[in-house]
């Protein structure tokens, strides 16, 4: 075979060329088996050229085929393809792709072992944190639910069972904190009232009003709210006045009502600029 009649076809398996006849080509229309990797393909359409070419030549997948030159072996490394053959290399082929699709289906998901998914070892491994390390949180966490629980409801401790009172005290003295009278609205109430002019001093009103704590122990002093009204019932005025301006400067603001007790309550209020013709009179804690 002359230079000119050389014709070299390439494997798609494995990049192999060969140098093959036309007599071979012809064979089986041109169906070659691999004598490498045993792939059967196209001789003719897997012709290639060994010519030197420029790079301008090349064609656009030339870098995905690899190099023309990497493997060249002689024809008889070429086998035409037989009946038998050809259904044993697709009976390969069908095989191949049947692995190959059972070991892309390995790697995207892989087994779960659904006996130990629920076993106790397992749930042990998965633990983060360690059994020791929750005994001693649990005891810590209360601890610190009744600290807070002491500290948020410590003046009605003290109301309801006053034998823990002085130990409030003291717990508060080290935390910055102080235990006060309970402030319970609803057990005051406002048994009397009444709203007069000063005869003495025009524009000056006189409110007199009588406070009773029902409950058995000692009430924070309320905020008591004066609302003057007019002739249609509209408001002209609202005042709020604290514990320290309605008591009396012996009083001890911190001490609160005493349980089952009344306190009297007498304000002055400069009205001068007002016109009124009823009031209301209401308790409240800020």
């Amino acid at each position: 075979m002359t230079v000119a009649e050389e014709r070299f076809t390439r494997c798609p398996g494995c990049k192999t060329i060969f140098r093959v006849t036309p007599q071979q080509l012809a064979m089986r229309a041109g169906q070659v088996r691999c004598g490498h990797c045993q792939t059967v393909f196209d001789g003719v359409a897997a012709l290639v050229s060994l010519a030197p070419q420029t790079r301008e030549e090349f064609p656009q997948d030339e870098a995905s085929m690899g190099p023309p030159t990497v493997t060249l072996r002689n024809s008889q490394a070429l086998h035409p393809v037989s009946e038998p053959d050809d259904a044993d290399a697709r009976a390969a082929a069908a095989d191949r792709a049947e692995q190959e699709a059972e070991d892309a289906e390995a790697i995207a998901d892989p087994p779960i072992d659904y006996s130990a998914r629920f076993s106790w070892q397992e749930k042990q491994e998965r633990r983060l944190v360690p059994s020791w390390a929750l005994a001693l949180a649990i005891p810590i966490l209360l601890a610190l639910l009744a600290g807070q629980a002491l500290f948020h409801f410590r003046d009605a401790i003290a109301a309801h069972w006053p034998t823990t009172k002085p130990t409030l005290i003291k717990l508060c003295a080290a935390a910055g904190c102080e235990v006060r009278p309970m402030a319970d609205i609803s057990g005051l109430s406002i048994e009397a009232s009444d709203l007069q002019a000063d005869p003495a001093h025009r524009g000056l009103l006189i409110l007199s009003s009588t406070i009773r704590n029902r409950a058995p122990f000692a009430l924070a002093y309320p905020y008591v709210e004066l609302t003057l009204s007019d002739a249609q019932d509209q408001i002209v005025v609202r005042r709020a006045f604290a514990p320290e301006e309605y008591l009396s400067a012996a009083a001890d603001p911190r001490i609160g009502i005493g349980g089952n007790t009344e306190l009297a309550v007498k304000l002055f209020i400069d009205a001068s600029a007002t016109s009124q013709a009823g009031y209301q009179v209401y308790l409240f804690y800020p």
